[in-house]
Parts: structure tokens; C-alpha cells; sequence
């Protein structure tokens, strides 16, 4: 059987989900929670095959946060994210977390049974929407003479400057906080932007995201 934990704030969206997974091929709820910091819990406790994490919980930790903290506990747990989200941002961010799929709420219910599916045997699991735009930033990344290795291509130094720089410090800032010159940070980014294929601020701040470089706690 492939255990599930369902995880979503809203009670009625969790009794729907039970009602609809409980004995479907081989399915069976073994645990809800409303929350994050519920989810994380449920999990070590449970230990299920897959968790069917919502993104947007009010109150504890986000589905993004739980689902990271989850993944480093229990790697053999796979999460897959349900969500009303069709957004790129999400998207990667979810990835980056750890999650092993992303379906929409408003996908048909075979879908959403195929994922889990899917996930449970240790596979991924993108709707189709999605998987055409991960294939279109691929091919932009190419364009711009990226390549997979390229953040394996950077120094140390340059990593860190990649993470201040992407989460708002100045060169001044980012100088004090690493006792180097600004000339020095002004150097590094200048070769860290070259070797990435990046030419602004925002290409850099988006490509520090996507890389799961910034915390969004």
C-alpha cells in the first residue's frame, strides 16, 4: 500500500482528498495535518510513502519549509506539492525544496492518482504545463551559454557573493561582512556574472532562486 499523509490547511479540502485516495490503487491515508510545523511532525511519526503538501498554510511553516525539513529526515519520503499555484516561482522553489512532484488542484482526479503513483515509486512527477516551461528555461539557460556545470564553475568566494548579493546586500555590506575590499566583491561579481551568462541584478536574484540559494523562511 502507499501510505499518504495530506497536508492542507482547509478541513474540507482534506476530507474531500481522503475520500477520494482511501483504497484507490492501493492507496490509504495514514494522517492529515493543517499546517507545516503539524506536517513535519505527522511525518517522522508516520513515516509514509508520500506527503501531499499545499503550498500556502497561514499559520506554522509554509509547504516549501516543512517539505525541505521533511526531505533531510526522511530522504525516502517522497513529497509531492498540490497546489492552486500555476506559477514559475512556486515551481522552482518546490523543486529546489525537495519535492519529488507538482500537480494542480485543479487537475482531473487520475491525474492527481497518477503523481502519487508516480512519486511513491520514486519517479517525478510535473503536469504538463510545467514540464514545457522547465524545458523552456533549459533552453533559455542555453542561450545565454549556461550550462548545468556553471555554479559548479565558481569559486567559493564567488558563491558567497552570488548568495549576498542575490539577497540584497551592497557591495559595501557585502565587503565588512566577509573582511574583503569592495573592490574586491566588485571583482568577484564581475566574474561570477561573466561565467553564469548573466547581465542585471534581477537575472541574478532569479537565477539565485531557482538555484535554491536564497531562504525563504
Amino acid at each position: 500500500m502507499i501510505r499518504i499523509v495530506i497536508v492542507d490547511d482547509h478541513a474540507v479540502v482534506r476530507s474531500g482528498l481522503n475520500t477520494l485516495l482511501h483504497g484507490k490503487h492501493e492507496m490509504v491515508v495514514v494522517g492529515e495535518a493543517a499546517d507545516g510545523d503539524e506536517a513535519i511532525r505527522k511525518a517522522e511519526e508516520l513515516k509514509p510513502d508520500v506527503v501531499l503538501m499545499d503550498l500556502s498554510m497561514p499559520h506554522g511553516k509554509d509547504g516549501l519549509s516543512a517539505t525541505t525539513i521533511i526531505k533531510k529526515a526522511l530522504p525516502d519520503t517522497s513529497v509531492l506539492i498540490l497546489t492552486m499555484h500555476d506559477d514559475e516561482e512556486y515551481l522552482f522553489r518546490a523543486i529546489h525544496s525537495g519535492a519529488s512532484g507538482y500537480v494542480l488542484k485543479s487537475a482531473p482526479h487520475e491525474e492527481l492518482l497518477t503523481a502519487i503513483q508516480s512519486v511513491a515509486a520514486g519517479d517525478a512527477y510535473l503536469y504538463p504545463t510545467a514540464t514545457k516551461r522547465l524545458m523552456g528555461e533549459y533552453l533559455e539557460r542555453i542561450k545565454r551559454g549556461e550550462n548545468a556545470g556553471s555554479y559548479e564553475s565558481l569559486s567559493e568566494r564567488e558563491k558567497e557573493i552570488l548568495g549576498w548579493t542575490a539577497k540584497g546586500y551592497s557591495n559595501k555590506e557585502i565587503a565588512e561582512s566577509l573582511f574583503i575590499s569592495v573592490k574586491t566583491v566588485e571583482t568577484h561579481k564581475s566574474h561570477l556574472m561573466e561565467k553564469l551568462g548573466l547581465k542585471s541584478r534581477p537575472e541574478l536574484v532569479k537565477y539565485a532562486m531557482k538555484r535554491g540559494l536564497l531562504n525563504f523562511d
